[in-house]
């Protein structure tokens, strides 16, 4: 069972930057595609970014493309999502996700292991 943690959310200005970090509990994680999706208040969760299981593929929807890097480290069984030119339609509940496959995709039902989420607030 992969169990995943993140952290990092907080408040920022609009135009800030942050670093949210996903840890997971698996040695196997190497061997998983990760995902970043995000929540806010009445709507649903949304996909934001996805990274393979080596690093060298990834995807991101096109409402944070060119803001957001999403990276991982598969010695610390860590992933990343780098958040730059934060905008106030970017707060969300941020939500790190893990797939039983090395390939990614960008559905929400794909993705089997989920965090708990951290909050992104981003203030005009």
């Amino acid at each position: 069972q992969e169990q995943l943690v993140e952290s990092g959310g907080g408040l920022v200005q609009a135009g800030g930057s942050l670093r949210l970090s996903c840890a997971a509990s698996e040695r196997t994680f190497s061997n998983f595609a990760m995902g970043w999706f995000r929540q806010a208040p009445g709507k649903e969760r949304e996909f934001v970014a996805a990274i393979n299981w080596s690093g060298y593929s990834t995807d991101y929807a096109g409402s944070v493309k060119g803001r957001f890097t999403i990276s991982r480290d598969n010695a610390k069984n860590m992933m990343y999502l780098q958040m730059n030119s934060l905008k106030p339609e970017d707060t969300a509940v941020y939500y790190c996700a893990a797939r039983v496959s090395p390939k990614i995709v960008t559905y929400r039902d794909e993705y089997a292991y989920w965090g708990q989420g951290t909050q992104v607030t981003v203030s005009s």
